[in-house]
Formats: structure tokens, C-alpha cells, sequence
């Protein structure tokens, strides 16, 4: 195809027409052309074509089978897009968010719907719209109860106070972390062995094994006591039997 420019003074003039559709089109989309822009493509070649060597009805039967083509594309794109955000419906999703400013911020919830708007779709995640473009991950409803149950445990373990600080009096306090962890699903515990730090585990088992033998050190001096006052009940009853 050719394209030709108007002539005068034996200089080129720049049709500023052309140049505007031509430039108007390449900067519609920074990424790529869309339909809007193919049919800006296709008119202002029809109308800026060479007289002399006119575009054959061919080569414009098959622009137009390409145009049909991607239009074809566009719709097929958007039903996959709004059939996906369809089935996450109900499911928990981390949306990576960028601000304006470069700033990137990490949203979790729920989708409760979606909404298609000028040809993009958006999630409702707690009372708020967010791009489907935007999605992170596809969180798993067991792995986040489990990845909840991890986060706790350790804040637990962590109020723990260190071995060698120990009383009777944090007993109780060591035995709730041991229910806590001791209710946790199989899926759970497993979930903090593999991705909790093992100095957690460790700590919770050596503080058991230090409250049990402070028991056992109470218990045997408690006996130990009520030994010694039985023997001097008995020396004192003999004494008096003896006078």
C-alpha cells in the first residue's frame, strides 16, 4: 500500500490530519491495539491511500477478517476474566495494591462480588473495590486457619518466661499453651513444624520437663516434712508413754 502526501512548492506538506489519526492511535495504548484503534488504522489508510495504487478489496477483506479476528479475542478475553473472578466468589484473596505514589500495600479478606465496569472487573473485599489485576494469591481457607494458629502459638510461647525463671506459679500458664497446641488440627501442627521455627517447640518441652521436676521437688519435700513431723509425733507419744 502507499501512501501519499500533498505536494507544494515542490515541498512535502505534513497533513496534520494524518499525523493526529496515526499518532492518536500508537498512544491509545502503550501496550497494545486495541479494536478502537485498529478501525482508526484501517480508515486512515482508506483514506490516504495512493489513487494511483488503491488498497485491492482483497487486502481489505482480509483486514477486516483480522479485525473480526481480534474483536473475537477481546470478548473470549473477557469472559475468561469475569468466569475467574466469578469462582473466587466466596474464597480469601491477598490483593497487592500500588498507590499513585509507587507505595505497595497487601489487602486480605473475602470476596463477597464482583463488578464489571468500562470492560474491567473489580472484587469487593471488605467494603472495598479492587482490580482484579491486583490479585496476589489464593489462600486456602485451611492454610490461613493454619497459618493463624502458627502466629499465635509462637505469641504464646513467647510470653512464656525463660527456663530459668520458672515458678509453680506459671504453671498453669505452661499447660494452656500445651491445650492450645495439643487442639490444633493434624494439618495445624504439621503447619508449625515445617514453618515455625523449632526454638518454639523446644522452648514449650523444656518447660515442661522444668515444671515437672519443681513438682516433683515440692511433692518430695512436702513428704519429706510430713515424715519428719510424723517421727516427732511418734518420739513425743513414746516419751510420754515412757514417764
Amino acid at each position: 500500500m502507499a501512501v501519499i502526501q500533498q505536494v507544494q512548492d515542490g515541498k512535502v506538506v505534513d497533513t496534520s490530519a494524518s499525523s493526529q489519526s496515526l499518532s492518536s492511535v500508537t498512544k491509545s495504548d502503550n501496550s497494545s491495539l486495541d479494536k478502537e484503534a485498529f478501525l482508526q488504522l484501517l480508515v486512515a489508510q482508506m483514506k490516504y491511500q495512493d489513487p494511483l495504487e488503491p488498497t485491492s478489496n482483497t487486502e481489505y477483506i482480509s483486514q477486516l477478517a483480522t479485525f473480526s479476528s481480534l474483536e473475537e479475542m477481546q470478548n473470549l478475553n473477557s469472559t475468561m476474566e469475569t468466569s475467574q473472578a466469578t469462582n473466587l466468589v466466596g474464597k480469601t484473596v491477598i490483593m497487592k495494591v500500588t498507590s499513585a505514589s509507587g507505595e505497595t500495600t497487601y489487602v486480605t479478606g473475602q470476596v463477597d462480588y464482583i463488578v464489571r465496569e468500562n470492560g474491567n472487573t473489580y472484587l469487593s473485599i471488605n467494603d472495598g473495590l479492587y482490580s482484579l489485576d491486583d490479585l496476589d494469591t489464593v489462600v486456602d481457607e485451611d492454610y490461613l486457619e493454619a497459618t493463624n494458629a502458627a502466629t499465635a502459638f509462637q505469641y504464646m510461647v513467647a510470653k512464656l518466661p525463660n527456663v530459668q525463671r520458672l515458678s509453680l506459679s506459671d504453671k498453669d500458664k505452661v499447660e494452656e499453651v500445651r491445650k492450645f497446641y495439643d487442639e490444633l488440627t493434624d494439618y495445624q501442627k504439621q503447619y508449625i513444624t515445617n514453618n515455625v521455627d523449632k526454638a518454639y517447640m523446644e522452648k514449650l518441652e523444656a518447660l515442661e520437663a522444668e515444671l515437672k521436676s519443681l513438682l516433683e521437688n515440692a511433692n518430695t519435700n512436702t513428704d519429706g516434712d510430713a515424715d519428719t513431723n510424723d517421727s516427732n509425733n511418734t518420739d513425743g507419744d513414746n516419751s510420754g508413754a515412757t514417764a
